[in-house]
């Protein structure tokens, strides 16, 4: 037997939940379609729920099958017609995609949400919907709680500024097919590109016609039908597990998630070789297998803007390498749930870790992490990104919120601890 195949033979299976951009896409698409779809292997997590529940308040009908194998939504085949107050909690997709979607219904629909996305801006969205006639009220400082007083939108050719998130393009796109003319929308930055592919191939998915030229994505009328979608594993959350396959030494398959990915975040495997790290992408699996030892090579840079939701599993493991990793093209990961690039340099430094940050990048430096508490500051990707640290150094990090990974993935430390019995010595810690 070859080392190859007995690595693979050996090779342990995560059991990763399905991809919370896909999932909320495909729900806002279902609720704004004709007919019921299913959404099969949905995400059921903390912002996949709230968004929802979040439909459900703007009267759209929802149902799940006991052990939520499925949701069912049953579209309205055009905009919102329930006005009322929405909760978004912590979901920025919530706050992103919906008011959009409500502006082409009818009445007044009031979004808010948690102190933590009240902080995360909306400007940009609230400008594109204005310009295009719209009646939009935002918060003190641009955000929620905003209110949209809807009367339906005719179209028309708008700019929209996406250098902050990628989020508002595909909000205002998923918008288009229930527009009564073409929607028209120069994009002159974008951030996150893979995310509006993912966006485009959804919206094809349900019927929608849309086309891209030279920076301009026109969406024309006609709406969307009713899709039964299957929903891949979440490739941002499988960066984990890749990691700390990395970091142990180890085999470690994702069924479910190969080369037919709609999700950019696959690409974190690929960043994974340039450590020293095997990658296997099939067509309907992904395995990394890490060198014998968990020693990773260091000594690069690294752009991952267009993968930004993974530099922390990237820039969390980098101590761990044999030499210093810059990551870059990152400035838009300072408006997530937290300052993510402050948040983790803050985290390693506590670790006694060497790290310099810029406004759109980090670089960490090769040491021994020390025993320390992570500040999580509530972000799932903070504490995920940590615990892969803590596996890999084997000293004991402790999370000040380790229930924060609910928002993605309520079972991330129990299946970190299935595959790598170890960990048990961090969970306990945790708890």
């Amino acid at each position: 037997m070859s080392p190859n195949t007995a690595a693979a033979a050996s090779a342990l299976s995560a059991r990763i939940p399905g991809s919370k951009s896909l999932t909320n896409r495909a729900l806002l698409l279902a609720a704004a379609a004709r007919g019921t779809s299913g959404l099969w292997a949905p995400l059921v997590s903390d912002d996949t729920v709230a968004f929802r529940r979040a439909l459900t308040a703007i009267g759209i009908s929802t149902s799940t099958t006991p052990s939520d194998e499925c949701w069912e939504v049953t579209g309205t085949g055009g905009g919102p017609y329930a006005p009322g107050r929405v909760w978004c909690a912590d979901a920025g997709t919530a706050a992103r995609f919906l008011p959009p979607f409500a502006a082409t219904g009818r009445g007044s629909f009031v979004f808010d949400g948690s102190e933590q996305l009240r902080a995360r801006p909306l400007g940009p969205l609230t400008r594109a919907l204005t310009r295009l006639g719209a009646e939009v009220a935002a918060g003190p400082d641009g955000g929620l709680p905003l209110t949209v007083a809807a009367r339906g939108l005719a179209g028309g050719v708008v700019e929209l500024d996406s250098g902050l998130s990628s989020q508002y393009l595909s909000g205002l796109l998923m918008a288009g097919p229930l527009m009564t003319g073409p929607l028209t929308v120069d994009v002159p930055r974008l951030v996150s590109r893979p995310y509006l592919d993912m966006t485009l191939a959804l919206m094809r998915r349900f019927g929608a016609d849309v086309s891209e030229d030279a920076g301009t994505v026109t969406v024309r009328p006609g709406g969307y039908a009713a899709t039964d979608l299957v929903i891949e594993p979440d490739a941002s959350t499988a960066s984990y597990f890749f990691a700390a396959a990395a970091v142990t030494g180890r085999t470690l398959t994702v069924p479910g998630l190969g080369s037919s990915s709609l999700q950019g975040d696959l690409r974190f495997a690929r960043v994974l070789e340039l450590t020293g790290a095997e990658v296997e992408i099939g067509l309907h699996s992904t395995t990394v297998t890490g060198p014998a030892g968990g020693r990773l090579t260091g000594g690069f840079t690294v752009d991952m803007g267009e993968i930004s939701d993974t530099f922390m599993t990237l820039a969390a493991i980098a101590p761990l390498f044999d030499g210093p990793v810059t990551i870059t093209g990152i400035a838009h990961a300072r408006l997530k749930e937290s300052d993510r690039i402050a948040a983790v340099a803050a985290n390693l430094r506590a670790c006694g870790i060497r790290v310099e940050e810029g406004p759109d990048r980090i670089t960490v430096h090769p040491g021994t992490p020390r025993p320390a508490v992570v500040d999580c500051h509530r972000d799932h990707r903070i504490a995920m990104s940590f615990a892969v640290l803590g596996l890999g150094s084997s000293v004991p990090l402790t999370l000040d919120d380790p229930a924060c990974v609910a928002k993605t993935f309520p079972e991330f430390h129990t299946e970190l601890n299935r595959l790598f019995p170890e960990y048990q010595i961090r969970l306990d810690k945790e708890q």
